[in-house]
Protein backbone atom coordinates (compact mmCIF):
# COMPACT_ATOMS: atom_id res chain seq x y z
CA UNK A 1 0.00 0.00 0.00
CA UNK A 2 1.45 3.73 -0.85
CA UNK A 3 2.57 5.45 2.01
CA UNK A 4 0.26 8.69 1.14
CA UNK A 5 -2.71 6.25 0.88
CA UNK A 6 -1.61 4.46 4.34
CA UNK A 7 -1.87 7.77 5.60
CA UNK A 8 -4.88 8.70 4.23
CA UNK A 9 -6.48 5.65 5.90
CA UNK A 10 -4.97 6.34 8.97
CA UNK A 11 -6.23 9.83 9.28
CA UNK A 12 -9.77 8.58 8.65
CA UNK A 13 -9.95 5.80 11.16
CA UNK A 14 -8.53 8.82 13.41
CA UNK A 15 -10.98 10.69 12.43
CA UNK A 16 -14.08 8.55 13.09
CA UNK A 17 -12.55 7.43 16.76
CA UNK A 18 -12.48 11.04 17.62
CA UNK A 19 -16.10 11.51 16.55
CA UNK A 20 -17.19 8.09 18.13
CA UNK A 21 -15.69 9.38 21.50
CA UNK A 22 -17.14 12.81 21.38
CA UNK A 23 -20.45 11.14 20.50
CA UNK A 24 -19.91 9.51 23.32
CA UNK A 25 -18.57 12.51 25.62
CA UNK A 26 -22.03 13.96 24.33
CA UNK A 27 -24.43 11.27 25.72
CA UNK A 28 -22.50 11.24 28.72
CA UNK A 29 -23.02 14.77 29.75
CA UNK A 30 -26.28 15.28 27.98
CA UNK A 31 -27.66 12.61 30.62
CA UNK A 32 -26.11 14.88 33.49
CA UNK A 33 -27.50 17.87 32.29
CA UNK A 34 -30.67 16.83 31.34
CA UNK A 35 -31.68 16.19 34.49
CA UNK A 36 -30.15 19.47 36.07
CA UNK A 37 -32.84 22.34 36.96
CA UNK A 38 -30.17 24.72 35.73
CA UNK A 39 -30.83 25.57 32.05
CA UNK A 40 -27.88 24.64 30.36
CA UNK A 41 -26.47 24.56 27.04
CA UNK A 42 -23.72 21.93 25.16
CA UNK A 43 -21.97 23.56 21.86
CA UNK A 44 -19.88 21.47 19.92
CA UNK A 45 -16.62 23.40 17.47
CA UNK A 46 -18.60 25.94 15.42
CA UNK A 47 -20.93 27.27 18.18
CA UNK A 48 -23.63 24.34 17.62
CA UNK A 49 -25.92 23.69 19.87
CA UNK A 50 -25.78 19.73 20.15
CA UNK A 51 -27.98 19.69 23.22
CA UNK A 52 -30.73 21.92 25.26
CA UNK A 53 -31.71 20.37 28.30
CA UNK A 54 -35.25 20.27 29.74
CA UNK A 55 -34.67 23.64 31.76
CA UNK A 56 -33.49 25.45 29.22
CA UNK A 57 -36.53 24.70 26.80
CA UNK A 58 -39.06 25.56 29.65
CA UNK A 59 -36.81 28.80 29.54
CA UNK A 60 -37.10 29.65 25.87
CA UNK A 61 -40.49 28.11 25.70
CA UNK A 62 -39.54 25.18 23.26
CA UNK A 63 -41.62 22.12 24.59
CA UNK A 64 -40.29 18.87 25.56
CA UNK A 65 -40.93 17.22 22.11
CA UNK A 66 -40.13 20.18 19.60
CA UNK A 67 -36.77 19.82 18.27
CA UNK A 68 -34.35 22.64 19.70
CA UNK A 69 -33.03 25.19 17.68
CA UNK A 70 -29.22 24.52 16.42
CA UNK A 71 -27.99 28.05 16.21
CA UNK A 72 -26.66 29.86 19.20
CA UNK A 73 -28.08 33.04 17.74
CA UNK A 74 -31.39 32.11 18.23
CA UNK A 75 -31.33 31.18 21.68
CA UNK A 76 -30.35 35.48 22.56
CA UNK A 77 -31.52 38.51 21.58
CA UNK A 78 -29.72 39.37 18.43
CA UNK A 79 -27.06 42.03 19.78
CA UNK A 80 -26.70 39.43 23.03
CA UNK A 81 -26.96 36.49 20.84
CA UNK A 82 -23.10 37.76 18.70
CA UNK A 83 -21.17 38.47 22.03
CA UNK A 84 -22.00 35.06 23.39
CA UNK A 85 -20.84 33.94 20.03
CA UNK A 86 -17.58 35.61 20.26
CA UNK A 87 -16.72 34.67 23.87
CA UNK A 88 -17.25 31.10 22.63
CA UNK A 89 -14.45 31.99 20.09
CA UNK A 90 -12.38 33.05 22.63
CA UNK A 91 -12.93 29.66 24.48
CA UNK A 92 -12.35 27.53 21.55
CA UNK A 93 -9.31 29.36 20.68
CA UNK A 94 -7.49 28.67 24.09
CA UNK A 95 -7.72 32.26 25.38
CA UNK A 96 -9.86 31.48 28.28
CA UNK A 97 -10.91 28.21 30.26
CA UNK A 98 -14.33 30.18 31.02
CA UNK A 99 -16.34 33.28 30.85
CA UNK A 100 -19.27 34.72 33.10
CA UNK A 101 -21.85 37.64 31.79
CA UNK A 102 -25.39 38.98 32.01
CA UNK A 103 -26.89 38.27 28.25
CA UNK A 104 -30.66 38.55 27.10
CA UNK A 105 -31.92 35.01 25.77
CA UNK A 106 -35.21 35.36 23.31
CA UNK A 107 -38.53 33.10 24.50
CA UNK A 108 -40.74 32.07 22.30
CA UNK A 109 -43.25 34.35 22.69
CA UNK A 110 -40.63 37.10 21.89
CA UNK A 111 -40.29 38.46 25.58
CA UNK A 112 -36.48 39.09 26.49
CA UNK A 113 -35.40 37.51 29.32
CA UNK A 114 -32.32 38.25 31.81
CA UNK A 115 -30.19 35.29 32.77
CA UNK A 116 -26.68 35.22 34.16
CA UNK A 117 -24.41 33.39 31.58
CA UNK A 118 -21.92 30.81 32.86
CA UNK A 119 -19.70 29.22 29.88
CA UNK A 120 -17.33 26.55 30.74
CA UNK A 121 -15.16 24.42 28.13
CA UNK A 122 -14.88 20.84 28.70
CA UNK A 123 -12.07 18.42 27.05
CA UNK A 124 -13.32 15.41 25.22
CA UNK A 125 -12.60 11.68 26.70
CA UNK A 126 -9.12 10.56 25.88
CA UNK A 127 -8.06 13.36 23.59
CA UNK A 128 -11.22 14.07 22.11
CA UNK A 129 -13.64 17.09 20.84
CA UNK A 130 -14.30 19.30 23.40
CA UNK A 131 -17.26 20.84 23.94
CA UNK A 132 -18.74 23.71 26.15
CA UNK A 133 -21.28 23.86 28.81
CA UNK A 134 -23.69 26.92 28.65
CA UNK A 135 -25.23 27.84 32.09
CA UNK A 136 -28.31 30.16 31.89
CA UNK A 137 -29.39 30.78 35.46
CA UNK A 138 -32.78 32.82 35.52
CA UNK A 139 -32.06 36.66 36.58
CA UNK A 140 -34.97 38.21 35.59
CA UNK A 141 -36.76 38.91 38.92
CA UNK A 142 -33.22 39.82 40.18
CA UNK A 143 -32.72 42.31 37.65
CA UNK A 144 -36.66 43.78 37.85
CA UNK A 145 -36.08 44.38 41.63
CA UNK A 146 -32.44 46.05 40.53
CA UNK A 147 -34.80 48.56 38.25
CA UNK A 148 -37.06 49.55 40.66
CA UNK A 149 -34.43 50.08 43.39
CA UNK A 150 -32.88 52.29 40.64
CA UNK A 151 -36.00 54.13 39.76
CA UNK A 152 -37.22 54.78 43.65
CA UNK A 153 -33.86 55.94 44.41
CA UNK A 154 -34.14 58.09 41.26
CA UNK A 155 -37.26 59.04 42.67
CA UNK A 156 -36.14 60.36 45.87
CA UNK A 157 -33.06 61.76 45.18
CA UNK A 158 -35.05 64.07 42.41
CA UNK A 159 -37.71 64.50 45.25
CA UNK A 160 -35.49 65.75 47.92
CA UNK A 161 -33.17 67.89 45.53
CA UNK A 162 -36.44 69.36 44.56
CA UNK A 163 -37.35 70.09 48.06
CA UNK A 164 -33.27 71.42 48.59
CA UNK A 165 -33.28 68.63 51.51
CA UNK A 166 -29.49 67.90 52.12
CA UNK A 167 -29.51 64.36 53.36
CA UNK A 168 -26.69 63.02 55.75
CA UNK A 169 -25.98 59.60 56.60
CA UNK A 170 -23.37 58.89 59.73
CA UNK A 171 -22.38 55.25 60.14
CA UNK A 172 -20.78 54.78 63.92
CA UNK A 173 -19.47 51.54 63.00
CA UNK A 174 -16.98 53.15 60.39
CA UNK A 175 -16.90 56.59 61.46
CA UNK A 176 -18.06 57.69 58.21
CA UNK A 177 -20.32 60.26 57.01
CA UNK A 178 -22.54 60.57 54.05
CA UNK A 179 -23.27 64.02 52.47
CA UNK A 180 -25.50 64.39 49.46
CA UNK A 181 -25.44 66.46 46.77
CA UNK A 182 -27.73 69.23 47.94
CA UNK A 183 -26.23 69.12 51.31
CA UNK A 184 -22.76 70.16 49.53
CA UNK A 185 -24.66 72.84 47.55
CA UNK A 186 -25.87 74.67 50.24
CA UNK A 187 -22.62 74.69 52.27
CA UNK A 188 -20.64 75.76 48.61
CA UNK A 189 -18.79 72.33 49.31
CA UNK A 190 -17.75 70.76 45.93
CA UNK A 191 -18.94 67.09 45.12
CA UNK A 192 -15.53 65.73 44.52
CA UNK A 193 -14.39 67.17 48.02
CA UNK A 194 -13.93 64.23 51.13
CA UNK A 195 -15.10 65.38 54.17
CA UNK A 196 -12.35 63.71 56.62
CA UNK A 197 -12.78 61.74 59.63
CA UNK A 198 -12.50 65.13 61.71
CA UNK A 199 -16.39 65.59 60.81
CA UNK A 200 -17.66 66.55 63.99
CA UNK A 201 -14.71 68.98 64.96
CA UNK A 202 -15.13 70.74 61.12
CA UNK A 203 -18.59 71.29 61.92
CA UNK A 204 -18.53 73.13 65.08
CA UNK A 205 -15.42 75.14 62.81
CA UNK A 206 -18.15 75.82 60.34
CA UNK A 207 -20.89 77.02 63.48
CA UNK A 208 -21.77 80.55 64.07
CA UNK A 209 -19.37 80.64 67.35
CA UNK A 210 -22.84 82.23 69.32
CA UNK A 211 -24.48 78.89 68.61
CA UNK A 212 -21.91 76.31 69.43
CA UNK A 213 -22.52 76.15 73.23
CA UNK A 214 -26.51 75.35 72.93
CA UNK A 215 -25.10 72.57 70.02
CA UNK A 216 -22.91 71.30 72.40
CA UNK A 217 -25.25 70.90 75.00
CA UNK A 218 -27.89 69.57 72.68
CA UNK A 219 -25.28 67.28 71.26
CA UNK A 220 -24.43 65.83 75.09
CA UNK A 221 -28.07 65.10 75.85
CA UNK A 222 -28.23 63.71 72.55
CA UNK A 223 -25.88 61.58 73.72
CA UNK A 224 -27.82 60.42 76.86
CA UNK A 225 -30.55 59.64 74.76
CA UNK A 226 -32.98 62.70 76.05
CA UNK A 227 -36.18 62.81 73.57
CA UNK A 228 -37.07 65.92 72.25
CA UNK A 229 -33.92 66.69 70.61
CA UNK A 230 -34.23 65.41 66.81
CA UNK A 231 -34.80 69.11 65.41
CA UNK A 232 -31.71 71.63 65.33
CA UNK A 233 -31.52 74.83 64.37
CA UNK A 234 -27.95 76.70 63.96
CA UNK A 235 -26.34 79.01 61.88
CA UNK A 236 -23.44 77.54 59.65
CA UNK A 237 -20.64 79.39 57.53
CA UNK A 238 -20.33 78.65 53.89
CA UNK A 239 -17.41 78.50 51.57
CA UNK A 240 -18.61 81.94 50.20
CA UNK A 241 -17.76 83.17 54.04
CA UNK A 242 -21.79 83.76 54.85
CA UNK A 243 -24.29 82.45 57.24
CA UNK A 244 -27.04 80.03 56.40
CA UNK A 245 -29.40 78.78 58.84
CA UNK A 246 -29.83 75.28 58.71
CA UNK A 247 -33.03 73.36 60.27
CA UNK A 248 -31.73 69.46 60.92
CA UNK A 249 -33.96 66.55 61.76
CA UNK A 250 -32.50 63.12 61.89
CA UNK A 251 -32.07 60.84 64.37
CA UNK A 252 -30.87 56.72 64.95
CA UNK A 253 -32.18 54.08 62.43
CA UNK A 254 -29.84 50.94 63.53
CA UNK A 255 -28.92 49.68 66.98
CA UNK A 256 -26.89 46.41 68.19
CA UNK A 257 -28.25 44.06 70.55
CA UNK A 258 -26.78 46.27 73.53
CA UNK A 259 -29.32 49.09 72.08
CA UNK A 260 -26.07 51.15 71.12
CA UNK A 261 -26.79 53.31 67.75
CA UNK A 262 -25.06 51.72 64.77
CA UNK A 263 -26.17 54.39 62.35
CA UNK A 264 -28.49 57.75 62.34
CA UNK A 265 -29.95 59.40 59.10
CA UNK A 266 -31.20 62.95 58.76
CA UNK A 267 -31.97 66.13 56.25
CA UNK A 268 -30.75 69.51 56.50
CA UNK A 269 -32.78 72.50 55.11
CA UNK A 270 -31.78 75.81 54.22
CA UNK A 271 -33.94 78.14 56.31
CA UNK A 272 -32.19 81.45 56.37
CA UNK A 273 -35.34 82.87 54.58
CA UNK A 274 -37.67 81.98 57.04
CA UNK A 275 -35.42 83.27 59.83
CA UNK A 276 -34.90 86.62 58.26
CA UNK A 277 -38.74 86.95 57.71
CA UNK A 278 -38.72 85.90 62.06
CA UNK A 279 -36.22 88.49 62.51
CA UNK A 280 -37.90 91.33 60.37
CA UNK A 281 -41.36 90.40 61.91
CA UNK A 282 -39.89 91.01 65.34
CA UNK A 283 -38.67 94.10 64.63
CA UNK A 284 -42.16 94.71 62.98
CA UNK A 285 -43.98 94.08 66.16
CA UNK A 286 -43.13 97.25 67.82
CA UNK A 287 -43.69 99.10 65.15
CA UNK A 288 -47.04 97.54 64.50
CA UNK A 289 -47.88 98.12 68.29
CA UNK A 290 -47.61 102.47 67.49
CA UNK A 291 -49.45 101.78 64.21
CA UNK A 292 -52.53 99.86 65.50
CA UNK A 293 -54.00 103.50 67.00
CA UNK A 294 -53.78 104.87 63.14
CA UNK A 295 -55.21 102.54 61.24
CA UNK A 296 -58.16 102.78 58.98
CA UNK A 297 -60.09 99.48 60.40
CA UNK A 298 -61.83 98.78 63.37
CA UNK A 299 -59.62 96.74 66.01
CA UNK A 300 -60.77 95.16 68.96
CA UNK A 301 -58.02 93.10 71.31
CA UNK A 302 -59.88 90.71 74.04
CA UNK A 303 -58.40 88.73 77.00
CA UNK A 304 -58.34 84.91 76.98
CA UNK A 305 -62.15 85.37 78.32
CA UNK A 306 -63.47 87.98 75.48
CA UNK A 307 -63.35 91.04 77.30
CA UNK A 308 -61.94 93.82 75.79
CA UNK A 309 -58.78 95.00 76.38
CA UNK A 310 -58.03 97.80 73.90
CA UNK A 311 -59.62 99.21 70.81
CA UNK A 312 -58.61 101.48 68.40
CA UNK A 313 -60.12 104.67 67.26
CA UNK A 314 -61.76 103.28 64.25
CA UNK A 315 -63.71 100.46 66.30
CA UNK A 316 -64.82 103.67 68.93
CA UNK A 317 -66.39 105.32 65.31
CA UNK A 318 -67.91 102.00 64.23
CA UNK A 319 -69.25 100.86 67.52
CA UNK A 320 -70.59 104.11 68.85
CA UNK A 321 -68.81 102.89 72.22
CA UNK A 322 -65.35 105.05 73.59
CA UNK A 323 -62.43 102.76 74.68
CA UNK A 324 -62.88 103.30 78.02
CA UNK A 325 -66.51 102.43 78.26
CA UNK A 326 -65.64 99.41 76.49
CA UNK A 327 -62.64 98.55 78.39
CA UNK A 328 -63.37 95.23 80.53
CA UNK A 329 -66.88 94.76 78.95
CA UNK A 330 -67.97 91.52 76.84
CA UNK A 331 -66.95 91.81 72.88
CA UNK A 332 -70.47 90.71 72.26
CA UNK A 333 -72.15 93.59 74.09
CA UNK A 334 -70.09 95.94 72.03
CA UNK A 335 -69.48 93.97 69.05
CA UNK A 336 -72.98 93.05 67.70
CA UNK A 337 -73.90 91.55 64.47
CA UNK A 338 -77.02 90.61 62.53
CA UNK A 339 -77.42 88.74 59.41
CA UNK A 340 -78.24 90.57 56.31
CA UNK A 341 -80.40 88.14 54.73
CA UNK A 342 -81.90 86.42 57.88
CA UNK A 343 -81.80 89.86 60.34
CA UNK A 344 -80.88 86.75 63.16
CA UNK A 345 -78.30 87.74 65.47
CA UNK A 346 -75.13 86.37 65.06
CA UNK A 347 -72.65 84.59 66.94
CA UNK A 348 -69.88 86.99 68.44
CA UNK A 349 -66.52 86.15 65.95
CA UNK A 350 -64.28 86.23 69.27
CA UNK A 351 -66.27 83.26 70.84
CA UNK A 352 -66.65 81.37 67.78
CA UNK A 353 -62.23 81.50 67.71
CA UNK A 354 -62.21 80.53 70.66
CA UNK A 355 -64.47 77.54 70.36
CA UNK A 356 -62.98 76.59 67.17
CA UNK A 357 -59.24 77.24 67.86
CA UNK A 358 -59.36 79.17 64.51
CA UNK A 359 -59.66 82.10 62.43
CA UNK A 360 -63.08 83.26 61.92
CA UNK A 361 -64.25 85.91 59.54
CA UNK A 362 -67.38 87.04 58.16
CA UNK A 363 -67.28 88.63 55.03
CA UNK A 364 -70.41 89.04 53.49
CA UNK A 365 -73.31 88.81 55.87
CA UNK A 366 -72.56 91.07 58.55
CA UNK A 367 -74.43 94.18 59.46
CA UNK A 368 -73.03 95.71 62.82
CA UNK A 369 -75.81 97.87 64.99
CA UNK A 370 -73.43 100.21 66.95
CA UNK A 371 -74.76 101.80 70.17
CA UNK A 372 -75.17 105.29 68.61
CA UNK A 373 -78.07 103.58 66.48
CA UNK A 374 -76.26 103.76 63.24
CA UNK A 375 -76.40 100.19 61.35
CA UNK A 376 -73.13 99.63 58.83
CA UNK A 377 -71.99 96.37 56.80
CA UNK A 378 -69.25 95.05 57.82
CA UNK A 379 -65.98 92.38 56.95
CA UNK A 380 -64.28 91.35 59.86
CA UNK A 381 -61.65 88.64 61.31
CA UNK A 382 -61.31 87.02 64.20
CA UNK A 383 -58.23 85.27 65.12
CA UNK A 384 -57.03 83.63 68.97
CA UNK A 385 -53.87 84.68 70.12
CA UNK A 386 -51.96 81.99 71.71
CA UNK A 387 -48.47 82.14 73.95
CA UNK A 388 -45.43 80.42 72.67
CA UNK A 389 -46.55 77.26 75.27
CA UNK A 390 -50.01 77.28 72.84
CA UNK A 391 -52.11 78.55 75.67
CA UNK A 392 -54.91 80.97 75.03
CA UNK A 393 -54.04 84.41 75.29
CA UNK A 394 -56.82 85.93 74.27
CA UNK A 395 -57.87 87.07 70.59
CA UNK A 396 -58.13 89.94 67.89
CA UNK A 397 -60.93 91.51 65.99
CA UNK A 398 -60.74 93.19 62.89
CA UNK A 399 -63.25 95.16 60.98
CA UNK A 400 -63.75 97.57 58.14
CA UNK A 401 -67.04 99.53 56.79
CA UNK A 402 -67.95 98.07 53.72
CA UNK A 403 -71.21 100.09 53.49
CA UNK A 404 -70.54 101.33 49.99
CA UNK A 405 -68.90 98.24 49.06
CA UNK A 406 -71.89 96.01 49.29
CA UNK A 407 -74.01 98.97 47.55
CA UNK A 408 -71.70 98.71 44.60
CA UNK A 409 -72.06 95.11 44.33
CA UNK A 410 -75.59 94.90 45.08
CA UNK A 411 -75.95 97.36 41.87
CA UNK A 412 -73.39 95.28 40.20
CA UNK A 413 -75.44 92.52 40.97
CA UNK A 414 -78.64 93.73 39.86
CA UNK A 415 -77.07 94.67 37.08
CA UNK A 416 -75.89 91.32 36.00
CA UNK A 417 -79.54 89.62 36.49
CA UNK A 418 -81.61 92.47 35.11
CA UNK A 419 -81.79 94.04 31.33
CA UNK A 420 -80.51 97.88 31.56
CA UNK A 421 -83.43 99.51 28.72
CA UNK A 422 -86.65 97.73 30.79
CA UNK A 423 -85.37 96.43 34.35
CA UNK A 424 -86.82 93.17 33.71
CA UNK A 425 -84.59 90.08 34.43
CA UNK A 426 -82.01 89.31 31.55
CA UNK A 427 -82.10 86.27 29.44
CA UNK A 428 -79.60 85.09 32.36
CA UNK A 429 -81.21 85.36 35.08
CA UNK A 430 -84.17 83.84 33.17
CA UNK A 431 -82.32 80.76 32.06
CA UNK A 432 -81.47 80.24 36.05
CA UNK A 433 -84.68 80.47 36.94
CA UNK A 434 -86.46 78.34 34.07
CA UNK A 435 -83.83 75.73 35.06
CA UNK A 436 -85.46 76.01 38.95
CA UNK A 437 -89.01 75.84 37.80
CA UNK A 438 -87.94 72.69 36.03
CA UNK A 439 -86.42 70.70 38.74
CA UNK A 440 -89.31 71.99 41.16
CA UNK A 441 -91.72 69.84 38.21
CA UNK A 442 -89.18 66.98 38.14
CA UNK A 443 -88.92 66.74 41.93
CA UNK A 444 -92.89 66.83 41.67
CA UNK A 445 -93.38 69.56 44.02
CA UNK A 446 -95.42 71.77 41.24
CA UNK A 447 -96.42 72.39 37.52
CA UNK A 448 -95.47 75.47 35.98
CA UNK A 449 -96.39 77.54 32.60
CA UNK A 450 -94.09 79.38 30.01
CA UNK A 451 -95.11 81.90 27.96
CA UNK A 452 -92.56 82.89 24.82
CA UNK A 453 -93.87 86.50 23.56
CA UNK A 454 -92.96 88.46 20.55
CA UNK A 455 -94.08 91.52 19.65
CA UNK A 456 -95.87 92.21 15.78
CA UNK A 457 -94.97 95.34 14.08
CA UNK A 458 -92.55 96.54 16.49
CA UNK A 459 -89.52 97.07 13.26
CA UNK A 460 -91.64 99.82 11.49
CA UNK A 461 -91.11 101.90 15.03
CA UNK A 462 -88.04 101.73 15.01
CA UNK A 463 -87.61 101.92 10.88
CA UNK A 464 -89.66 105.03 11.04
CA UNK A 465 -89.33 106.71 14.48
CA UNK A 466 -85.87 105.26 15.49
CA UNK A 467 -84.53 103.44 17.66
CA UNK A 468 -85.27 105.70 20.85
CA UNK A 469 -88.71 105.38 19.82
CA UNK A 470 -88.22 101.64 20.06
CA UNK A 471 -86.24 101.66 23.12
CA UNK A 472 -89.09 103.84 24.76
CA UNK A 473 -91.88 101.48 23.44
CA UNK A 474 -90.23 97.93 25.09
CA UNK A 475 -90.06 100.15 28.37
CA UNK A 476 -94.04 100.33 28.30
CA UNK A 477 -94.37 96.70 26.81
CA UNK A 478 -92.02 95.45 29.42
CA UNK A 479 -94.42 97.66 32.65
CA UNK A 480 -97.58 96.47 31.15
CA UNK A 481 -96.04 92.79 31.14
CA UNK A 482 -95.49 93.11 34.60
CA UNK A 483 -98.65 94.90 35.19
CA UNK A 484 -100.53 91.29 34.28
CA UNK A 485 -98.17 89.03 36.07
CA UNK A 486 -98.63 88.18 39.56
CA UNK A 487 -95.63 89.42 41.76
CA UNK A 488 -93.86 85.76 42.10
CA UNK A 489 -94.17 85.05 38.28
CA UNK A 490 -91.13 85.96 36.74
CA UNK A 491 -90.87 88.06 33.56
CA UNK A 492 -87.64 88.35 31.38
CA UNK A 493 -86.56 90.39 28.37
CA UNK A 494 -84.39 87.59 26.20
CA UNK A 495 -83.95 89.17 23.54
CA UNK A 496 -84.57 92.37 21.10
CA UNK A 497 -88.51 92.62 20.79
CA UNK A 498 -88.95 89.07 22.68
CA UNK A 499 -90.14 88.13 26.09
CA UNK A 500 -90.37 84.87 28.38
CA UNK A 501 -92.55 84.67 31.24
CA UNK A 502 -92.81 81.91 33.92
CA UNK A 503 -96.14 81.65 35.66
CA UNK A 504 -95.28 79.65 38.67
CA UNK A 505 -97.74 77.25 40.56
CA UNK A 506 -99.60 77.91 37.23
CA UNK A 507 -101.76 75.17 35.18
CA UNK A 508 -101.81 75.37 31.53
CA UNK A 509 -105.67 76.12 31.01
CA UNK A 510 -104.92 79.22 33.12
CA UNK A 511 -101.49 79.68 31.78
CA UNK A 512 -102.85 80.60 28.35
CA UNK A 513 -105.75 82.64 30.48
CA UNK A 514 -102.60 84.84 31.47
CA UNK A 515 -101.14 84.99 28.19
CA UNK A 516 -104.10 86.37 26.74
CA UNK A 517 -104.27 89.04 28.83
CA UNK A 518 -100.76 90.20 28.06
CA UNK A 519 -101.75 90.30 24.42
CA UNK A 520 -104.93 92.03 24.63
CA UNK A 521 -103.01 94.59 27.01
CA UNK A 522 -100.34 95.19 24.63
CA UNK A 523 -102.66 95.16 21.68
CA UNK A 524 -104.27 97.93 23.63
CA UNK A 525 -101.51 99.59 24.63
CA UNK A 526 -101.25 103.31 22.53
CA UNK A 527 -98.28 104.49 21.82
CA UNK A 528 -97.53 108.22 20.67
CA UNK A 529 -93.89 109.48 19.79
CA UNK A 530 -93.62 112.92 18.30
CA UNK A 531 -97.07 113.43 17.87
CA UNK A 532 -98.03 110.18 15.61
CA UNK A 533 -99.58 107.34 17.63
CA UNK A 534 -97.93 103.72 16.88
CA UNK A 535 -99.96 100.60 17.10
CA UNK A 536 -98.53 96.91 18.35
CA UNK A 537 -99.53 93.57 19.20
CA UNK A 538 -98.35 90.52 20.25
CA UNK A 539 -97.70 86.89 19.80
CA UNK A 540 -97.78 84.29 22.89
CA UNK A 541 -96.63 80.51 22.93
CA UNK A 542 -97.33 78.81 26.16
CA UNK A 543 -95.94 75.21 27.16
CA UNK A 544 -96.58 73.44 30.36
CA UNK A 545 -93.36 72.95 32.91
CA UNK A 546 -93.97 69.45 33.77
CA UNK A 547 -91.60 66.58 34.65
CA UNK A 548 -90.44 66.24 31.09
CA UNK A 549 -90.86 68.17 28.17
CA UNK A 550 -93.61 66.94 25.54
CA UNK A 551 -91.07 67.23 22.76
CA UNK A 552 -86.96 66.80 21.99
CA UNK A 553 -87.57 70.69 21.45
CA UNK A 554 -87.60 71.29 25.53
CA UNK A 555 -89.39 73.84 27.21
CA UNK A 556 -88.40 76.96 25.54
CA UNK A 557 -88.45 75.47 22.23
CA UNK A 558 -91.85 74.48 22.76
CA UNK A 559 -92.77 77.39 23.77
CA UNK A 560 -91.02 79.62 20.58
CA UNK A 561 -92.73 76.81 18.14
CA UNK A 562 -95.86 77.48 19.55
CA UNK A 563 -95.39 81.43 19.13
CA UNK A 564 -94.68 81.02 15.78
CA UNK A 565 -97.62 79.14 15.00
CA UNK A 566 -99.38 82.41 16.58
CA UNK A 567 -97.52 84.52 14.14
CA UNK A 568 -98.72 82.11 11.19
CA UNK A 569 -102.48 82.38 12.25
CA UNK A 570 -102.79 86.39 11.78
CA UNK A 571 -100.97 87.04 15.07
CA UNK A 572 -102.09 88.96 18.30
CA UNK A 573 -103.37 85.67 19.51
CA UNK A 574 -102.00 82.92 21.96
CA UNK A 575 -101.22 79.11 21.09
CA UNK A 576 -100.33 76.60 22.95
CA UNK A 577 -97.77 73.65 22.30
CA UNK A 578 -100.69 71.15 23.11
CA UNK A 579 -102.98 72.81 20.54
CA UNK A 580 -100.12 72.39 17.93
CA UNK A 581 -100.03 68.35 18.59
CA UNK A 582 -104.04 68.02 18.34
CA UNK A 583 -104.35 68.52 22.86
Amino acid sequence: MPDDLAMGTSSSAAQTSDAVRFGRTMQSISKVLDLAPVPMLLLERGGTVVFCNRAARALVGVSVDAAAPEELGSYFQSGDGLAVSLQCDRLWRGEASSFRGEQRVQHSDGAPIWVLLDAQLVEGEAGGEPCIILQLTDIELQKQAEAALIYSERRWNSALESARQGVWDYDMRRDHMYYSKMWRTMRHIPEDEEIGAKHDSEWYDRMHPDDVPRMREIARRQGQGEQGFDILEYREKTRQGDYVWILSRGGPIEWDEHGTVLRAVGTDTDITHIKTIELELAAEKERLRVTLESIADGMIAADATGHIEFMNRTAEQLTGVTAVEARGKPVRDVFRLRSERSGDVLDCPVWSCFEKQGVIRVDDDGILFGQDGEQRDVRCTAAPVMTADGVLAGAVLVFQDVTQSRALQRQLAHSAAHDELTGLPNRAAFERALTDAIAEARSGQRDHCLVYLDLDRFKPVNDSAGHAAGDELLRQVAQTIKGVCRSHDMAARIGGDEFAIILNGCPLTHGRDVAGKIVRAIAALVFTWAGRPYQISASAGVTAITSEPASPLGFLGEADAACYAAKARGRACVVTFAEMNGG
